[in-house]
């Protein structure tokens, strides 16, 4: 056992260290009245619009674990759901008491575009992104910014913003939204169906992948101490039976 020891048994233990310098992405999502509308996936018909989205992008939030990510949602007002987070239990958490109606019936969307800048403000990624969702035009009366300064909003931030419209072609402003992609250096996109919905924020993941390379490193456990402690025991209780038995 001594001699065990001497050889110092050792076991390598590898674990890498999360890097947490991913992307800073705004997920801004409509909750207007009309997300209410049912028949947008084939599978379940009666899953609303805002159910089958909520769904998607806590699929996408759960896979995108090295990037900052926050929640704004929008109807007749905007707000900022969820700051920026790295923890995407937290988010999802957060995504699931949302509701139809949480912040009114009408759509601003040039006021949620507006909130999604301010909410990237906050952090300090070299990378940021907006994923807007709507299904619906923005209502005048009700949308206070001007499509224009949120434009430039976003790209005085260096905001990459990627408008999705759900639902029919007609249901959406099209040219908005292609519009908003154009100036900010993003992608449009549309989905009349939850798969295709599912595709594109597929195609999103890809198109901004987070290239982090982790940190490998090895912890050393060192067992020298256990053969050791047997010798010492084995040694005393040696000397004890001799002193027992009478020897010198």
């Amino acid at each position: 056992m001594m001699i065990l020891a001497l050889m110092s048994p050792i076991k390598d233990v590898p674990y890498e260290l999360e890097p947490k310098e991913g992307y800073e992405i705004a997920l801004i999502l409509d909750a207007s009245e009309s997300m209410k509308a049912q028949g947008f996936d084939a599978k379940n018909e009666q899953l609303t619009r805002f159910d089958v989205v909520k769904e998607i992008v806590g699929d996408f939030v759960s896979q995108r674990k090295n990037d900052n990510m926050g929640l704004v949602v929008f109807g007749a007002f905007s707000f900022i759901a969820s700051p920026l987070t790295y923890d995407e239990n937290i988010l999802n958490k957060i995504l699931s008491q949302l509701h139809i109606g949480i912040a009114g019936k009408y759509t601003a969307l040039n006021t949620s575009l507006a909130q999604g800048v301010n909410l990237l403000k906050m952090g300090s990624s070299k990378t940021k992104v907006a994923i807007l969702l709507t299904d619906g035009y923005s209502t005048p009366q009700i949308d206070k910014i001007p499509l224009e300064i949120a434009l430039e909003m976003a790209k005085k931030e260096g905001i990459k913003v990627y408008p999705i419209g759900i639902g029919m072609p007609h249901e959406y402003n099209r040219d908005v939204l292609l519009r908003i992609a154009n100036e900010s250096g993003g992608v449009a996109f549309g989905a009349s169906s939850a798969a295709e919905l599912q595709e594109v924020y597929k195609r999103i993941d890809e198109l901004e992948k987070s290239e982090i390379k982790s940190e490998s490193f090895t912890y050393t456990k060192y067992y020298y101490q256990f053969p050791l402690f047997i010798a010492l025991i084995s040694l005393m209780l040696y000397i004890y039976l001799r002193n027992k038995r009478g020897y010198a």
